[in-house]
């Protein structure tokens, strides 16, 4: 099972949007996949389930999302198997809570009782690897994306010592190259600080405490455009900053200048599908599956074509850095 946490400091760079995609290409591709929805936005449960489903599960609080879960183990109850909401024959989702935010404290405070040896403080510092391993055991994943929100924030701490991989999602500008550098330097001292906690283990726990290693294994340059020359000129201004930030801030090497598309790290440089962003939301399903039905037809039905090959170079790609 490999574990990818999908991170970005800055907010609206289209992480929830790859996530989703990704996902369900893995599952064309015949891969068991799980989605985990951490972001307490939760709007990629939103973007998998249809208005009908959301209504059911949240208007009566149905007790089926990641939060029934954490809850009885904040509460000192043993820990509750997560729902696992099935998409496909390959894809499963485990589901957002708009109140998962409401842990952040509880987590805050786990941290740093665990410098003292406390088992309560380490197994809710655990629970989302405890709960991932729960899901996979249970569905057969072999990749589990995570979603989580703009933040460095304790529960975006917890989930990347429980993670084997990071991907960032960024876009082409200042804000984005600011979250890297943030990114980069919080994620080399959670990681220190995580070390220094295992040393604080008790002997006698039952659980599993993470010992993942989150290796950063590159970027996703969001929304570019290929056909205006004036566009490109001021996305490339950016873009090619980004390449020196993340080998200085996120892999600790010295930054070697060369452009975007020249860098080992940088994914993919994610094309823009303007018009069939809104169509695939309305049809809730992703860009390169829809159909005629859903408006798809003459040049929209050649851009979706497009769109399945390249989210499939993608998500080959990411399967060959993340392994």
């Amino acid at each position: 099972m490999r574990s990818i946490i999908f991170f970005n400091n800055k907010g609206g760079v289209g992480k929830t949007t790859t996530v989703y995609h990704v996902a369900w290409m893995l599952s064309e591709l015949g891969i068991k996949t799980l989605a985990v929805d951490l972001d307490h936005q939760s709007n990629l449960t939103s973007m998998f389930l249809s208005p009908e489903r959301l209504e059911e599960i949240y208007e009566n609080e149905l007790p089926i999302t990641i939060l029934d879960s954490i809850n009885p183990v904040v509460s000192g109850d043993p820990y509750k198997p997560v729902h696992i909401e099935v998409i496909t024959d390959n894809l499963g989702l485990i589901l957002g809570n708009l109140s998962l935010s409401a842990f952040e404290d509880s987590l805050s405070d786990a941290w740093l009782k665990c410098l003292n040896g406390e088992s309560y403080s380490f197994r809710l510092t655990s629970i989302f690897n405890t709960i991932i391993n729960d899901a996979v055991s249970r569905s057969g994943s072999e990749i589990v994306l995570i979603d989580v929100g703009p933040n460095l924030g304790a529960i975006n701490r917890a989930v990347t010592i429980s993670s084997d991989y990071i991907i960032m999602p960024v876009a082409s500008d200042l804000f984005s190259i600011q979250g890297i550098k943030n990114l980069g330097i919080t994620l080399s001292a959670w990681k220190k600080q995580w070390v220094q906690r295992q040393e604080m283990q008790p002997s006698n726990i039952s659980f599993k405490i993470p010992d993942k290693a989150a290796s950063p294994c590159g970027y996703i340059v969001m929304q570019y455009s290929a056909q205006e020359s004036r566009p490109v000129k001021s996305y490339l201004k950016w873009a090619n900053r980004i390449p020196a930030v993340f080998a200085k801030y996120v892999l600790g090497n010295d930054p070697v200048v060369k452009s975007v598309e020249e860098d080992k790290y940088c994914i993919a440089l994610l094309k823009h599908y303007r018009s069939l962003a809104p169509m695939s939301m309305e049809a809730h399903k992703p860009i390169f599956l829809l159909k005629p039905a859903d408006g798809a037809i003459g040049a929209h039905l050649y851009a979706v074509q497009k769109s399945y090959e390249d989210f499939k170079v993608l998500t080959e790609k990411i399967l060959s850095v993340c392994k």
